[in-house]
This record gives structure tokens, sequence and C-alpha cells, in this order.
């Protein structure tokens, strides 16, 4: 049996479903609400949904876990409760941790690029250990990920007892199905797609810097099928443990992603430059690409899917036709 965390979400239901094709017996730990997320695993369901209030008597009364992927998590960069953040980001991650540590569990965890910050500049989005102290997120949730992550290298580094195998994994800017109940948070692509798609330019960002051209804003944005294949790799090589990134190692800019969202629909490159919203100002990377170096040192050597290739098949499969994975 595989937990999942977060299981209805984006990135977890999207895991969900690799799972279930490979007849996997998997237990979702999630909320699904009054809205549409139910969507999200109707086409493969898990064995069971346990609400997050009750993981606690679930995992005392299971014995026949073999790992967990904890991608639950408070994930917008704009949440401002510190106190609810911690609970749900750190706390609980190192509840899990540790209940995996004492069982001799794969615990593989979602971490964040928005853990780099102000550093990346330097260390140039490095995932080596030894700059992790050096790292300066901008945002309360970018923090409670780089928080745990600092508790993980802690717990191994003072030869604590640790999982059976344990990756954290440090997200770049993925897209994809399945994320249409993300409200504010939704990837670039699919909001951009809506406007493109009903007939209004695309609405980018003026720059914030007067090094950057208006549109140039970089990131290294992955295609979720990828970010799936990187988990399902390290659970099938489990001798692989430690902090990865997981991105492309390309950064693409939004003018590329907005070309490429009008390429795909046959629609002419119409752009509109707007101002930035005041609070995302002084708190906005300008630029993320994922160094792949460590992923790749360890064996994985699949090649990730182009920004346009991604776009595309997003579009072509899924958008148009208003189908989840």
């Amino acid at each position: 049996m595989i937990v999942i965390t977060g299981g209805a979400g984006f990135i977890g239901s999207c895991l969900q479903a690799e799972l279930h094709a490979r007849g996997e017996e998997t237990v979702v730990v999630d909320w699904l609400g009054h809205e549409e997320k139910w969507r999200n695993l109707q086409l493969h369901a898990p064995s069971r949904i346990v609400a997050p209030e009750n993981l606690d008597a679930f995992l005392a009364s299971e014995t026949k876990i073999k790992a967990i992927f904890h991608m639950g998590a408070i994930s917008e960069t704009i949440a401002v409760d510190g106190d609810l953040v911690w609970h749900t980001n750190v706390t609980l991650s190192q509840k899990l941790w540790s209940w995996c540590a004492e069982r001799d569990i794969n615990f593989i965890y979602a971490s964040s690029a928005a853990t780099y910050g102000a550093a990346s500049t330097k260390i140039g989005f490095s995932d080596d250990l030894s700059s992790l102290d050096t790292l300066r997120p901008l945002n309360l949730y970018g923090w409670s990920k780089h928080a745990f992550d600092q508790w993980v290298v802690n717990q191994v580094k003072n030869g604590n007892k640790i999982p059976k195998q344990w990756v954290g994994l440090k997200f770049f800017n993925v897209y994809g199905p399945n994320e249409y109940h993300k409200g504010k948070m939704l990837s670039v692509i699919k909001v951009k797609y809506d406007d493109i798609s009903n007939g209004f330019p695309a609405k980018l960002f003026k720059s914030s810097s007067i090094s950057i051209a208006d549109g140039q804003q970089s990131r290294d944005f992955i295609w979720v099928g990828d970010v799936v294949d990187v988990m399902m790799w390290l659970y099938e090589n489990p001798h692989v443990n430690g902090l990865f990134n997981c991105g492309t190692g390309v950064a693409r800019t939004y003018l590329d992603l907005a070309y490429a969202i009008c390429d795909s629909l046959g629609k002419s490159r119409d752009i509109e430059f707007i101002d930035m919203p005041n609070n995302l100002l002084g708190n906005y990377q300008n630029f993320t690409c994922a160094n792949m170096n460590k992923l790749r040192s360890v064996g994985y050597k699949k090649d990730f899917t182009t920004l346009e290739n991604g776009i595309n098949i997003y579009i072509e499969k899924f958008l148009k036709r208003n189908i989840y994975i």
C-alpha cells in the first residue's frame, strides 16, 4: 500500500493516476471539498480516502504501508497565516518523517524552488546540501518548506533514525492537467490559455528590474508528467536518497510561454504588459532555473519535455477537451 498526502491535488492526483495504472493499492489523504476537486480522481479512484484530521488514527491502525509520498501542503506563495502554514508544512511533515523512520518505510516529499529566494543569484539554484543554510526564501510558503528541508538534513547529519528511503524534491514551475481547482495558484499557462482562447491578449507583468526587459522574466517550467516520472524513478530506486531539484534545467521567458500558447491555438501573438501587484513587489523571482546535475548524477537519464511540446500536449489533449488526467 502506498499513501499519497495531498493525493486529490494537482501533482498528487497525477501521481495517483500513474500508481493506479501500475496496479498499486493506494490511499489518498486529502479533502475533496464541495467543488470539483473529486474529478481529479474520477478515472483512478484510490482504495480509500482519509481526511487529514483522521491521519493519525489511520497510521496507527495500518500495517501494510510501504511508502508515503507527501505532497500535501499549503502551497500558496501569498499565504499569510504563519501558524497554519508552519503546522501544515513543517509539523505534519516532521510527524510523517518520524513515523516512516520508526517503521523503516520510504518517504518522498515535496519541497519547492521557492526555498531559494534571494540567495538564488549567488548559488545558481544548486541543490548541494552545503549551500542549504545560505538560502533566503522570499515568502512564508518558501520559508516553511526550507525549514523542513533543514530539519531533515539535520536528522541525517546527527545520525538520528531516518526512513528506509528519503527524498525531498524541489519542484520548480509545474504545469499540466488536474490543476483546475487551484484558483489564484493556477499555473500561468492555464491562466494565459483562458485569456488567449477567449480572444483577449496575454497579459504579462512589466519587469520590476531595470536590467530585465518586460516579458524576459524567466522560469523553469516543467510538465507534470515529467515530475511523476521522476518520482516513480526514485520509488523504483530506493537506494537513492537526498534533496534534489525537480525542473528541466532550462529557463524560458514569459514571452516564450505566451507565444507558445498563441501558436498552439493558432492565434496572433497579442501581448499586453501590466503593472506588477504591490504584494508581489520585492517578493518576485525574476529568474529560476534548476541545476539538474545532482539528479542526473544518481542515474536519472530521461529527457524533459520542452515548453512548446508540453504546452501543446496540455492544450490539445486536456484543455481543449476540458478533461482530467
